[in-house]
């Protein structure tokens, strides 16, 4: 299953980045087909999805990261813990993105993303928190040995 996962998270980070790479040609498009509001609003939707966009990026990158560890059966390692703060901040990176995206041209969508990487943000620190714990055991109980 971990193989499964690691081949998911690394097409993610190839289609995560081919989708970044051709962003203001799809919103052109969703903004013309599908969605007047990007049309109206093309700039600002460009910022918060290239923003956001790296952000996600970057959160794929972390996981691809971490489940080498876990892979190699040695997760609970100070690099993860660094790893989960990054993607919590990168959550809250997102957050804010599209709570001004929200102010400026409001949609119930913009809302969930709001809150579901809000809890994201603050799921990554509290693993993280765990994570940091889990290391410090581990190496008490190597210098015991």
């Amino acid at each position: 299953m971990v193989l499964v996962t690691r081949w998911i998270l690394n097409f993610m980070l190839v289609s995560g980045v081919l989708v970044f790479v051709s962003l203001p040609f799809l919103l052109q498009y969703a903004g013309d087909h599908y969605a007047p509001i990007i049309k109206e609003h093309y700039v600002l939707y460009l910022i918060v999805y290239l923003i956001s966009g790296v952000m996600g990026i970057i959160i794929v990158y972390c996981l691809r990261k971490m489940i080498g560890t876990v892979i190699r059966r040695n997760c609970f390692v100070d690099e993860n813990v660094r790893e989960l703060n990054i993607m919590g901040m990168s959550g809250c990176v997102i957050t804010v993105t599209f709570l001004i995206k929200e102010i400026l041209a409001w949609t119930a969508a913009g809302i969930v993303i709001v809150i579901v990487f809000f809890i994201a943000a603050l799921f990554s620190f509290v693993l993280a928190g765990v994570f940091a714990e889990a290391v410090r055991y581990k190496k008490e109980n190597d210098l015991t040995i």
